[in-house]
């Protein structure tokens, strides 16, 4: 059983930290939803790295919203649907399709600088869009300038206060409602932050997997924390492998952008055939899952590693000035896009489901609202659509500031009985084992191709795991740990009770899609277990 706290904590005996809105994380959601809060509210932010460490900044493609007078939000709609493969809210999507022109407009507000050509937005086209309405940064570094803009000015603003390195423990919860939460500082001392509001932005879990594009900080601690407090956890079985990310000795797991492929790029074997045509119609193009697991299927069939990514054919000025950072990582390693084949693999890259929000983002805890990847808005159903993420997040913090707005004051917090749990200290170079092995275990058993048998294997080997919650946790990477733990558990087990293939979820023993039957939500919640949510719309 996951406890309620990960440490045993008296709050009378915490200093208190007063502020009127808590932001758990960076990150395109953190700094955007900050920014806006701050205009009317003391805002705190709390990193465990820097305002610069999250995966905005590493995303590459751009950010999806109507622009262009030949796009519509009915496009844009339509493309979202068929791509979150029947599960998607259609009022959260309505929501992210209306709203992100204006969510565009309101980051380059604070600073952003996209792309243009003959003074209006260099739009391109991504992966299962049928339009071209992504817009991008200094080519194909769109996150990295997003952080940018949007980090200058919170540090700039008096009424944003900014917490690097450290670490947020557990959300502190009375009567049904977030109060606040427990935080340990750099020097291992520890304080109660209160808060009228609180807003997980910390991101995804990509560190569950062994290969992935995400950064270290991704380990899936906003969900857990969460699950511990009583939210309920949607759709995490969606795991959304991205296709291409370098596959090379002595490289990181580096992403190329789906943006390659939409400027022309193609996809070989090893055997130089290209091969997208087998799998679907819309070729180098279709939804990421489909994609991935072409690739996965290709590289069986050819005992490889790896695929190749083929932009060669392009003009070299083209691709040099449309993705000048993949050039020159590529570069590094002895590889040049505009004349090399680059060997690409999937790897773990989001997850579609998390803390499960209404329209304005907040959880079943009131008070409690959650944000970007770590959220489940509804948006994004069984797999995302590329460059849909940096939208939902502008387009739903500032919905989130909406609801804060209206916000009586918070309660007054009572002391929490300390845990009769006997805890004991667990050695730093034992949580650095079971973290990979607990990655290689989800690469093997909870991936891009699944099974019951796999499944429940396990999930055994990582209950094994369990009395790491007994123990007497001190360290930001035992905390990691035991959340990144929880995601995996809480990952498995949904990926276990859905007995079918959809979206971002193959099942190998149930390989089709099943609407009668799964055309539902997976819930899980720590008191309540699993439950299921069947959609309405149709």
């Amino acid at each position: 059983m996951i406890p309620r706290y990960l440490v045993d904590i008296n709050l009378d005996e915490l200093p208190v930290i007063e502020k009127d809105v808590i932001v758990i994380g960076a990150g395109i959601a953190g700094l955007f939803t900050a920014l806006r809060a701050s205009d009317r509210h003391s805002v705190l932010m709390i990193t465990k790295k820097s305002l610069l460490d999250s995966n905005t900044r590493y995303a590459q493609g751009g950010i999806a919203a109507v622009i262009s007078e030949d796009d519509s939000p009915a496009y844009h709609s339509e493309d979202t649907l068929i791509a979150g493969a029947g599960l998607c809210s259609e009022d959260a999507v309505n929501v992210l399709v209306h709203e992100g022109p204006e969510g565009v407009n309101q980051l380059i507000e604070m600073g952003t600088q996209f792309d243009l050509e003959n003074g209006e937005f260099a739009l391109t086209k991504e992966g299962a869009h049928s339009q071209r309405r992504i817009l991008h940064a200094n080519g194909d570094a769109t996150g990295y300038e997003i952080v940018r803009a949007l980090s200058e000015k919170a540090l700039s603003k008096p009424g944003i206060e900014v917490w690097d390195d450290h670490f947020v423990i557990d959300l502190v919860t009375n009567d049904g409602e977030c109060v606040g939460a427990v935080v340990q500082k750099p020097d291992g001392s520890r304080l109660l932050v209160r808060g009228k509001a609180t807003i997980l932005c910390s991101g995804g879990a990509g560190q569950l997997y062994r290969y992935t594009t995400n950064p270290e900080v991704a380990t899936g601690d906003g969900i857990a924390m969460a699950y511990r407090a009583g939210a309920y956890i949607q759709d995490v079985e969606f795991v959304q492998f991205h296709p291409t990310s370098l596959c090379y000795p002595g490289a990181p797991r580096f992403l190329i952008s789906e943006a390659v492929r939409g400027e022309g790029a193609v996809l070989r074997n090893t055997r130089g055939e290209r091969f997208m045509e087998r799998y679907h119609p819309q070729l180098e193009l279709a939804p990421r899952d489909v994609v991935a697991r072409a690739i996965i299927s290709e590289m069986e069939a050819t005992k490889s590693t790896f695929v190749y990514l083929d932009v060669t054919h392009e003009s070299p000025d083209m691709v040099k000035y449309r993705f000048p950072n993949i050039y020159e990582f590529c570069l590094r390693y002895g590889l040049d896009l505009t004349t090399d084949w680059i060997p690409v693999a999937p790897a773990a890259h989001y997850m579609m489901g998390g803390v499960k929000t209404d329209l304005d983002g907040e959880t079943n805890i009131k008070r409690l609202f959650a944000c970007g990847e770590v959220s489940s808005t509804g948006v994004h159903g069984a797999n995302r659509l590329a460059s849909n993420s940096l939208s939902e997040a502008v387009v739903f913090g500032k919905r989130i500031v909406e609801a804060i707005d209206k916000l009586a004051e918070h309660a007054e917090i009572q002391p929490i009985i300390e845990s009769s749990v006997p805890r004991s200290s667990v050695p730093i170079q034992a949580v650095v084992e079971r973290r990979l092995k607990l990655q290689k275990i989800m690469v093997r058993y909870a991936g891009l191709q699944r099974d019951a048998k796999g499944l429940e294997k396990g999930l055994e080997e990582l209950r094994r795991q369990l009395p790491i919650f007994q123990a007497m946790l001190t360290k930001r990477e035992e905390f990691e740990f035991a959340n990144m733990l929880t995601c995996a558990l809480l990952t498995a087990e949904s990926a276990l009770q859905r007995e079918e293939s959809r979206g971002a979820h193959y099942r190998e023993d149930f390989p089709e899609r099943n609407d009668q039957a799964w055309r539902k939500h997976t819930v899980m919640h720590r008191v309540y277990g699993r439950t299921e949510e069947r959609l309405t719309n149709v």
